[in-house]
């Protein structure tokens, strides 16, 4: 749903409100600058990093490496967890099999657990790009189930009378269906996975803008910080606006019926 000119004039003063209470708060000296850094300062320093990057290695490489774990691991959660959400919501077996373990899991913190991964897959990509993949997979997985459990019987039955075989229901009926509800669990799956990208970055990286801005929190650079999360907040920004379009795109006939 598209924003009328009177929402996004109140987008546009809400953060602008918050700029102007940032700006005040350090041209007042309220705080330190080394826990809350100028915007001007946090410009300067992106423009720094934007042009001689964090510790001889260019901004955008920074990015591409945590980009490269995070898509990585998206693309496993969704195509393992859709067609097993899917199968559990249609047989209650499946998810009798299945679900105990995704909810056993779910609510674990990510760090309980990487200390295991990185045990068992060593400290390179392999032990992040798993744990951005289970971060991402639980939300998609019960999105799915969910969809089908809540999904009107009467349309199958419909399609059903009509002559459909089961797996011209699952995917002609069921599934289009259920895409509303699969993409707002994707959307929420990269969200999650991309709050745990600092914890998979935490241990042996030397790359990305999780690991940057943990780095920097070692040698008190706030300005740094900010910097970085400021890049990381505009980049799920994007990443979220990306799938919002794909879903205008794929799914036209959301809430019409």
């Amino acid at each position: 749903m598209n924003k009328t000119k009177s929402e996004q004039m109140i987008t546009v003063a809400a953060v602008a409100c918050i700029l102007l209470a940032w700006f005040l708060v350090t041209r007042l000296d309220l705080v330190p600058t080394v826990l809350v850094p100028s915007p001007g300062k946090v410009l300067r320093t992106f423009l720094h990093l934007l042009i001689d990057g964090y510790k001889d290695t260019p901004l955008l490489a920074h990015l591409m490496a945590s980009l490269r774990r995070l898509m990585l691991a998206f693309m496993l959660a969704l195509a393992t967890a859709v067609p097993l959400g899917l199968l559990s919501g249609f047989n209650s077996k499946v998810k009798a099999a299945l679900e105990p373990f995704v909810e056993f899991y779910r609510p674990l913190p990510p760090l309980a657990y990487y200390t295991l991964l990185v045990l068992w897959m060593g400290i390179d990509d392999s032990s992040k790009v798993a744990l951005l993949f289970l971060a991402g997979f639980a939300p998609i997985f019960v999105a799915c189930v969910a969809a089908v459990v809540k999904f009107r019987r009467d349309y199958v039955d419909c399609a059903l009378t009509l002559g459909a075989s089961n797996r011209q229901v699952f995917f002609y009926v069921i599934f289009p269906g259920c895409l509303p509800d699969i993409f707002t669990g994707l959307r929420t799956a990269i969200g999650v996975a991309y709050t745990t990208l600092v914890a998979a970055e935490m241990v042996a990286a030397v790359s990305g803008i999780g690991w940057m801005v943990l780095d920097a929190s070692r040698f008190l650079r706030s300005d740094v910080i900010f910097a970085g999360i400021l890049i990381m907040g505009a980049t799920g920004v994007l990443i979220d606006r990306g799938l919002r379009f794909l879903e205008n795109k794929l799914i036209p006939w959301k809430g019409k019926f």
